[in-house]
């Protein structure tokens, strides 16, 4: 279970990571901006897009509350949830787009109802959020499409991860779980890096980050450590209104954030011999080392000492790591200042 595999992406040790741009509910409800999102994500280099699908009968009850994020909103969750949705072809078409931009297209569900209606449109794995954690209901579901289950694990216990994992593989489930922390936007000494290394070492499966810090510098080191999935939220200006902006990353810095994560990826797949490194760059030994030199005029018969010697550019004579080896040594010539030293320069 170290690896996992969703249509042709391979998840895991030694693998590029899955890099998703999470639009969740950013479009607020505009098919086009939804759209537009699927291009951005593409056009920055990342390996899948993400969004949020809602069934606002389905999800909550007139308990629900909403976590408004100022006193101009004044919709209900569910006439928020209804006002977002997209019907099923709307999902289709948003699908069927982000393969022509090679995306892999997820969404997480919230009901058995929108896991039913991604799964008639052929989603490829299930990105389950944090609050699903619990859902036994839904993961039983989602498990027994036989499609992979990306499992956020923020607000969770290690009793409460252990109890799930231990319900996902007791069914056989495929599955991969994100350090994650419901915070937004989340401060760096809540990030959780630590956990990245703890959940693989538990759980033996695939890890990753869930970052809500708005910044690239969290998803970066998470690559470092090895973390095989990064999923950032993305938001098309800073100036654009909604609860999450502020924990999101701009086109810009997820393309930034992709490069990155490919350049330490090169570095972390690239074991350095250096040994065979040294002799790779033997050529520029002259250029960059140093030759012990003549301090100042010295003239034959000199017994030298350590005031006597200097080290110089180019390397091309005694190198200069050999000071002990002439100091006490008499020179059977004169030699000029800054003038290298040879082994025919001494006498016994």
């Amino acid at each position: 279970m170290d690896k996992i595999t969703i249509g042709s992406h391979r998840i895991g040790h030694g693998q590029p990571a899955l890099i998703i741009g999470e639009v969740a509910q950013a479009h607020d409800g505009s098919l086009n901006l939804a759209h537009a999102f699927i291009d951005a994500i593409a056009d920055a280099g990342a390996n899948a897009v993400k969004f949020q699908t809602h069934i606002a009968e389905a999800e909550g009850t007139a308990r629900e509350e909403f976590r408004k994020s100022s006193p101009w909103i004044t919709e209900t969750k569910s006439e928020f949830w209804k006002r977002t949705a997209f019907s099923e072809e709307q999902w289709h078409g948003l699908m069927q787009h982000a393969s022509k931009r090679n995306l892999i297209f997820l969404s997480s569900p919230f009901s058995i109802e929108a896991v039913d209606l991604l799964e008639r449109i052929g989603i490829p794995a299930w990105k389950a959020a944090s609050g699903e954690i619990t859902n036994f209901f839904m993961l039983e579901h989602m498990g027994k499409t036989k499609k992979p289950i990306l499992l956020s694990t923020g607000m969770s216990s290690w009793q409460e991860l252990d109890r799930t994992v231990n319900f996902i593989q007791s069914h056989s489930f495929s599955f991969a779980l994100f350090q994650c922390t419901t915070a937004y936007p989340c401060p760096p000494e809540e990030v959780g890096l630590n956990v990245l290394d703890e959940l693989r070492t538990r759980y033996q499966v695939p890890v990753g980050l869930s970052d809500h810090s708005g910044k690239i510098y969290s998803g970066l080191a998470a690559i470092s450590l090895g973390a095989n999935m990064l999923e950032v939220h993305i938001t098309l200006s800073r100036e654009m209104y909604g609860t999450s902006v502020s924990a999101s990353l701009t086109p810009t810095e997820l393309r930034q954030l992709v490069e990155g994560t490919r350049f330490i990826e090169t570095m972390l797949f690239s074991p350095v011999d250096k040994n065979v490194m040294a002799s790779k760059k033997a050529s520029l030994r002259p250029i960059f080392l140093k030759s012990l030199v003549a301090k100042n005029d010295l003239a034959a018969g000199t017994v030298l000492e350590q005031k006597d010697l200097a080290a110089k550019k180019p390397g091309t004579g005694i190198p200069a790591d050999r000071l002990e080896d002439l100091i006490g040594r008499k020179l059977g010539r004169d030699v000029k200042k800054d003038e290298m030293f040879a082994e025919t320069d001494f006498v016994s």
